[in-house]
Parts: structure tokens; sequence; C-alpha cells
């Protein structure tokens, strides 16, 4: 008799956001709301939320000590063995805040890195996310054995630490001999990029968008689709046919996000050259999302974070089989050159594939062979 494997029990939650001067409401409850979806992503269930808006955190807890004591009660009244912050911490403030509350203090940027230790597969993506992990930790060596980062609690799948693990030589040689094997995969991607016979066309966007369910709608591939963030960590590589006996080479990408942690860009760096260097971007964009306008704010800052601002792009308003036609009406006005399309039913991809070769044309891109 096989027994059945039980999964571990998910974390109980409780989420903190403290808005800064003069910071968009509705931008604020969106990003707290995006926090709830990554702490389910990671393994939390949220049990509650706190916020405060300040002129400024405080340099010792972020948070003021009125609001400290609202932290311990909720806990207490929920039964919450995690505290996840929608702000950025400092190692300090992490510190003291797990030394005052007697519980595990993560903040955003670290809910991040778990989500893409858990999803990374590929031996790029693992050494991409270890280097990311290892330059977080550097900044935030334990100033007491208190504060372990990435063990207990969700749990981070990655390098681990303990504060004598901690003390730095041995971080930063390892930071060194990542970086050189990045390096080194990064020369082997451009030398192949160099010579393909095709277009590229790189499917970039917010993350959840649905880039791998059109990727799988034009090409049939097997790409991993999941309603959670971060879903894709790896790039993958179709070749689709276009009209005029023409060929393009899609790849998906990693998605974007809000306050995207500066270390993972970096060290996803590799990755994402193959948007730098595409010679056409189709930026998706889920349409039946209320933060849509906010996201493709988002997804152009990462273009332009990692270089690739200047490359042509299409965007594609996805999901609009989800959407109101009030909604896509709105989108096409405030969008007039955007294509609509279904990825899930396969709706507008003959229009979306006209557009392609239309944009590659209008921008000068050879393609290969007979062309009718």
């Amino acid at each position: 008799m096989t027994m059945a494997v039980q999964s571990p029990p998910r974390e109980r939650a409780l989420l903190v956001q403290v808005v800064l001067g003069h910071r968009d409401r509705q931008e604020a409850e969106d990003s707290l709301a995006e926090l709830e979806r990554l702490a389910d992503t990671v393994g939390a269930d949220v049990v509650g939320r706190i916020t405060q808006r300040r002129s400024r955190p405080t340099a010792g807890l972020f948070i003021g000590e009125g609001k400290l004591a609202d932290i311990q009660l909720a806990c207490r009244e929920s039964g919450a063995g995690l505290i996840i912050f929608d702000n950025d911490l400092s190692a300090v403030q992490v510190n003291n805040l797990d030394l005052a509350l007697g519980i595990k203090v993560i903040d955003r940027t670290e809910v991040i890195l778990q989500i893409f230790a858990r999803r990374a597969q590929s031996a790029e993506a693992k050494v991409q996310v270890e280097l990311a992990q290892l330059e977080y930790l550097v900044s935030r060596i334990p100033i007491s054995r208190k504060q372990q980062r990435f063990q207990g609690g969700i749990g981070m799948r990655g390098p681990g630490e303990s504060p004598l693990q901690l003390r730095n030589a041995p971080m930063r040689r390892r930071i060194s001999d990542l970086k050189r094997r990045l390096d080194r995969i990064g020369k082997r991607r451009a030398s192949v990029r160099k010579r393909r016979p095709w277009p590229l066309v790189s499917l970039v966007g917010y993350t959840n968008a649905g880039k791998s369910t059109l990727l799988n709608a034009f090409t049939r591939a097997d790409a991993y689709v999941d309603d959670r963030l971060f879903a894709t960590l790896d790039t993958k590589t179709r070749l689709v046919h276009v009209p005029g006996n023409r060929n393009v080479l899609l790849t998906d990408t990693v998605g974007f996000i809000r306050h995207l942690p500066h270390g993972l860009v970096a060290s996803f760096r590799s990755t994402l050259d193959v948007a730098r260097e595409a010679d056409l971007l189709l930026l998706v964009a889920d349409a039946s999302n209320p933060g849509i306008i906010a996201h493709i704010k988002v997804v152009h800052e990462t273009l332009e974070e990692i270089g690739a601002k200047d490359v042509p792009y299409l965007l594609v308003l996805n999901k609009s089989d989800a959407a109101s036609q009030d909604q896509l009406d709105s989108l096409c006005t405030t969008y007039h050159d955007a294509v609509v399309v279904s990825a899930r039913q396969s709706k507008g991809l003959d229009i979306l594939k006209d557009r392609v070769v239309e944009a590659l044309l209008a921008h000068d891109v050879h393609f290969p062979g007979r062309e009718h």
C-alpha cells in the first residue's frame, strides 16, 4: 500500500505595509494585493494586513512604536508565525523587528528571492538565483544568532547560511565564481545569437501576463504555465511560421514585477539579454487586470534598466476573453496600436503574426530564404 505524501503545513503570514510620503493610495493597495499573491506563491496563507502611512521610516524599526504593538497583537490573535513587509528593510531593521516581535520578519525582496529559488529548474537559472541570494546575504550578515536568513519559516532553497558561514571571504569567493560562470554562459549565448538564421522576437511583460500561454499557442510548445507569479524563469525559444513563407524565433522570458530586486535583474542579465538583442519585443499585458497601465509602466522601466528600451516593440493585450468590452475599448483608445488577443482561446494570433512581419520589415530586418 502506497502512503500519500503530505505537503508541509503552510505558514500563516501577516502582511505589513508602510506607505511613505505622497505615494498614490491605489498603487499602494495594488502593491499590497500583489504581495499577498507573492506570499501564496511561496507557500504562505495571509491571515491579516496592517498598513501605516508615514512621512519617512524610523531608522531602527521602519515602523513606529505604536504600530509595533498593533503587529504584536495581530500576530497573537491570528496565530501568524511570519511577518512580510511590503517595503525593503535594512539588515538592522529586520534584526530589530525579529527581536522585538519574536517572529520571523522578511521583506518583499526576500519573498521574491524565495520564489525564484523554488522555481529555478535549469542549471543556469539555479546559478543566477544563487548569485542573487548570496549578494543579498552579503548585505545582511546577521547581527545576532537570532537572525538567520533563508532558513525556517517558509524556507529558502539555495545556499542557506549560518552566522559562522557568513564571515565574508568564502561567500565573496563563491560570488566571484558564479559571476565568472554566468559571464561564460552569456558569451556562449551571444555567440549563438549572432549565428541565428532568423529574426528574433522576444516576449516580455509583467509576471502572469500570459507570455508562456502565448508561446504555447503560437508553437504548441510545452512551456510551463501556472496562475501563480513567476511561473517561468528559464527562456524557451521556438520557431514560428509567419506570413510570406517566413520564420521567426520566438523566445519567452522571465516576468517583470514592481520593485523587482536589482540583484535579480543583475543576476539574470545573461537571460534578459535575449530581450536587449531581439529584433522585436512583444510586450504582453493582461487586459483583464485593473492595474494594467501601471504594469506596462513597470515593464518599460525594467526594459530601460536592462538596456532594451530602444528595441522596437508591439503591445499585445492578452486575456481579452477575461476582459469586459468596456475595458478593451478603453485600452484600445489609450494604446491604439495594440494587438488584442486571447492566447488561451487562440484568438487574434493571425493578426498578431501579420503585425510582427510588418514591424520587422518596417525596421529593415532581413528574412532569409524565399518570401512570397
